[in-house]
């Protein structure tokens, strides 16, 4: 293999458009093009597996089913919120997205899915959770990975401090 070519502990300079459902709704171009370490789950699985072996300037389609990609949809993953946790300035609809934070302070993705008398049904799935994703990649750009990068499991780019 030569220094052009995906292989584990590679950093990656991927420029990709995602389409889900018909509509493209992410693309990074050669200029905004993402940059991660291969073969360290930095990626979805489904698509991080398709890219090994390809060389710089190859370009391929990648259809990722959704148990490699953001999993199955998870009905434990539907709870009620009671409205009176809503702050007194956001007024809840259907579709609205919001950022919470869990019991330990950590940050979760919810959507509303239904609004009740007194609380509303959240969705704490992934936003692509049960999606089919369709992918257009291109490979930029190829370089073996810094001993700091594989001992940490991510790319280190200008600036970068732990």
């Amino acid at each position: 293999m030569t220094d052009n070519t995906v292989t584990k502990d590679t950093v990656v300079k991927l420029a990709y458009s995602l389409t889900v459902d018909g509509e493209i709704i992410d693309m990074a171009d050669e200029k905004e093009a993402i940059e991660f370490l291969q073969g360290h789950r930095n990626i979805i699985s489904g698509l991080e597996s398709q890219l090994n072996g390809m060389q710089v300037g190859e370009s391929k389609w990648v259809t990722v089913a959704p148990e490699d990609g953001y999993g199955a949809v998870d009905e434990e993953a539907f709870d009620e919120v009671p409205l009176s946790e809503f702050p007194e300035d956001v007024t809840p609809e259907i579709d609205m997205e919001l950022e919470l934070k869990d019991a330990e302070g950590n940050d979760m993705y919810g959507r509303i899915v239904s609004i009740g008398e007194d609380s509303v049904t959240m969705d704490f799935n992934h936003p692509l959770a049960g999606k089919e994703l369709h992918f257009e990649v291109k490979v930029v750009a190829v370089r073996p990975a810094t001993a700091d990068e594989i001992a940490h499991g991510h790319v280190h780019s200008h600036g970068h401090h732990h």
